[in-house]
């Protein structure tokens, strides 16, 4: 008998459902999340499932990578695909269970990739990286802002990195207000540290693909993004178009147009948010130091504004980045921006 199962993953249990080949109820229960709980239940019925589909949000390496690791055949539901019959009255985590268990057996669940296990460590580090980046920015940007604020002088952020609590003496004879400031640069200090850290760790042990290379032509793409991007992309081949990827990179519009008029828009944060960061910053670098790029981005900037232009940009290096993964290519600015941009530069 071919069995089916789907399990709703939670935060603190999951809900475990198993049906045969007609789709009827053969056992279903809530379980805490232990591995040993849920291979304990599924035991019995081993031979028969002829797969397990876990739907979860944020928390399933441990649940997959066990699954996986006592031979069953698992599959990850791309939650933001997998729908419901929308006419239902009454719905729970057993209904959700069985639900998945249903799609796998007809063959039409919609799955997400399971990134490897081998890698997901320097993955994650690059992630923790790139939060560290973004808050120790979002509390320079704040300092920047209370010192203007209370002193009237605009002043660089590259100069506020060097800052010591002694440099604001000459600022602030209120001990208050000095606070107010020099309360984030040991933050900054130890956000930076842990930072330089996780780059010699990365370096140290990551596994370079020619991937890795290649990406370092691409305009604007140093040694942390092109281990970023090599990273979070994993194999390039999932992306059957280069406009899939430039769509997992949430790099396009996001809006349902009728008759040229617009009716709504999608969800514009389905994607890798780590993707958009990396494939952004590389448009500020390229708009910095590369003259066809700097062109492109001022063209876009008088038609839109300067988010939309470096959105435009980063778009144009995030396409170019998948055929130089794709084709095991060079990056060649002239098929991205164009010949003849590229011979003023």
């Amino acid at each position: 008998m071919r069995l089916y199962c789907g399990i709703d993953l939670h935060s603190t249990n999951n809900y475990v459902a198993i049906l045969d080949e007609v789709f009827d109820a053969v056992a279903g229960r809530r379980l805490p999340n232990d591995l040993e709980e849920v291979l304990k239940f599924l035991a019995p019925y081993r031979e028969d499932l002829l797969g397990i589909a876990v739907e979860s949000t944020f928390n399933w390496y441990w649940l997959v990578d066990g699954l996986k690791a006592a031979g069953y055949g698992v599959f990850l539901v791309n939650t933001s695909q997998v729908k419901q019959y929308e006419g239902l009255k009454y719905s729970d985590d057993r209904h959700d269970a069985r639900w998945l268990a249903r799609l796998l057996g007809l063959g039409i669940l919609p799955t997400g990739y399971i990134y490897p296990k081998e890698e997901r460590p320097i993955r994650d580090l690059l992630r923790r990286r790139t939060f560290l980046v973004q808050k120790k920015s979002s509390m320079l940007i704040s300092m920047r802002g209370a010192f203007q604020c209370r002193t009237g002088i605009n002043v660089k952020t590259n100069a506020i990195k060097a800052w010591t609590e002694d440099d604001l003496d000459q600022w602030f004879d209120d001990p208050e207000m000095k606070l107010g400031i020099g309360c984030m640069l040991s933050p900054i200090s130890a956000m930076k540290e842990q930072i330089e850290r996780i780059e010699k760790a990365v370096l140290a042990k990551a596994k370079l693909r020619c991937e890795f290379r290649l990406l370092k032509t691409v305009w604007g793409i140093g040694n942390i993004l092109a281990l970023t991007i090599m990273y979070e992309v994993g194999e390039i081949g999932r992306f059957e178009h280069v406009g899939n990827f430039a769509s997992y990179c949430r790099l396009v519009d996001s809006k349902y147009v009728s008759n040229g008029k617009r009716k709504g828009k999608g969800n514009s944060k389905n994607g890798n948010p780590y993707l958009s960061w990396a494939f952004t910053e590389a448009s500020h670098f390229a708009n910095r130091h590369r003259k066809p790029a700097q062109k492109f981005f001022q063209r876009k900037s008088r038609q839109t504004n300067a988010i939309v232009a470096t959105r435009a940009l980063a778009h144009k290096l995030a396409r170019a980045s998948y055929f130089v993964m794709r084709d095991s290519v060079e990056f060649d600015p002239t098929k991205a921006f164009g010949a003849q941009q590229c011979k003023q530069q």
